[in-house]
């Protein structure tokens, strides 16, 4: 039997979305997200469940790191809530979101663990959707500019991006199957968003 062994420079991780652990919802002037909407939306969500609460690594963030320590983890890979930091998708900068993001992060690499940071993991500020989401070319902009503000904001202390978590899942999962947020069915609106993702 072979023996499997990583390399010495191996790195082992844990990966979260902001929708999924934050809660905070209504805290510190985030703005809705299109799963905020899609979620309560009767009959969309098993039991009506909804990231209102969540894990509240919004308020416990400080012990998730010390978990993800524990668990001996050398990256953290967690996702921006987009409405927390522009709560309209565009224009005024929510300063305490932006603040939570860098008390997190100092608390990764006080605890010596390589934060890695997912811009858009599927949480459209529903601002946005209601000019029409990825469909309106005018998101692309406003995602550009978002991204900006994030990568000089965080200069020096997150060295690793990912852009857009699963595109397929924004586009067709969301758009043409209708099972994920905002749940359109629409292949042709699928189609384009694809684009306007990529």
């Amino acid at each position: 039997m072979a023996i499997i062994q990583f390399p010495q420079n191996f790195k082992w991780g844990s990966a979260t979305a902001a929708y999924q652990i934050e809660g905070a919802a209504e805290v510190d002037g985030r703005g809705p997200s299109i799963w905020d909407t899609f979620s309560k939306t009767p009959g969309k969500i098993r039991n009506g469940d909804n990231g209102d609460v969540a894990c509240d690594s919004y308020h416990r963030y400080k012990e998730d790191v010390a978990l993800i320590k524990e668990l001996g983890c050398d990256v953290y890979r967690f996702s921006v809530s987009w409405p927390r930091i522009f709560p309209n998708g565009t224009g005024e900068v929510n300063k305490k979101g932006l603040d939570y993001y860098h008390r997190l992060v100092d608390e990764l690499i006080k605890n010596d663990i390589e934060p890695m940071c997912t811009l858009y993991h599927w949480d459209l500020p529903q601002a946005l959707q209601d000019k029409g989401g990825w469909e309106n070319r005018e998101t692309i902009q406003a995602f550009a500019d978002y991204a900006e503000l994030m990568f000089k904001e965080f200069d020096g202390k997150i060295t690793k991006w990912i852009t857009i978590n699963e595109p397929w899942c924004a586009s067709f999962l969301s758009n043409y199957f209708g099972l994920h947020a905002p749940g359109n069915q629409d292949l042709q609106l699928a189609v384009t968003i694809s684009h306007h993702l990529l």
